[in-house]
C-alpha cells in the first residue's frame, strides 16, 4: 500500500479590495483547489484497486468471504460516485478555460465566492439551485 501524499488544506480565497469577480488570482485559487481535490480522488481510487487486488485471496469461511465481498462492493460504489465527481471536476476546469466559471448556468449572475469555496463545482447560484431542488421533490 502506498503512503498518502500530503494533500494540503487550501485556505479560503480572500478577495482584495475592489477586485473584480473571477480575477486571475481567484481563478488560480480555484484551479489549484480543484486540482488538489481531483488528485485526492484519483489517489483513493488507486488505493482501492490495490486493496482489492491484495485482499482477494480465497477465504475458507463463507461468512468471512461474504463480509469481504460486501466491503469491496461498498468501496466500489464509493469510487463510482467519486469517478462521477472527477468528471464533474474536469467539466468545471473546462468551464474555467472557457471563461464560464463562477456564473450561474441558469440565470447568469455571479455565484458567490463563499458558495464556490464550499462547492467549487457549483454551476448555479444558491437561488437557482434551491428552486431546482424544490422542483425535484
Amino acid at each position: 500500500m502506498t503512503t498518502e501524499p500530503n494533500f494540503e488544506e487550501i485556505p479560503a480565497y480572500i478577495p482584495q479590495k475592489n477586485e473584480e469577480f473571477m480575477s486571475q488570482g481567484q481563478l488560480k485559487h480555484f484551479i489549484h483547489k480543484l486540482d488538489v481535490w481531483r488528485n485526492q480522488l484519483v489517489f483513493e481510487a488507486e488505493n482501492t484497486i490495490n486493496h482489492i487486488q491484495e485482499d482477494s485471496t480465497p477465504v475458507a469461511d463463507i461468512n468471512d468471504r461474504a463480509t469481504i465481498e460486501e466491503e469491496f462492493a461498498l468501496e466500489l460504489r464509493t469510487r463510482d460516485r467519486e469517478r462521477k465527481l472527477i468528471a464533474k471536476i474536469d467539466k468545471t476546469l473546462h468551464s474555467i478555460d472557457t471563461g464560464d466559471y463562477g456564473y450561474c448556468k441558469t440565470c447568469g449572475i455571479e455565484i458567490t465566492l463563499q458558495r464556490l469555496e464550499a462547492r467549487p463545482t457549483a454551476n448555479q447560484c444558491i437561488d437557482c439551485k434551491t428552486i431546482s431542488e424544490k422542483k425535484e421533490i
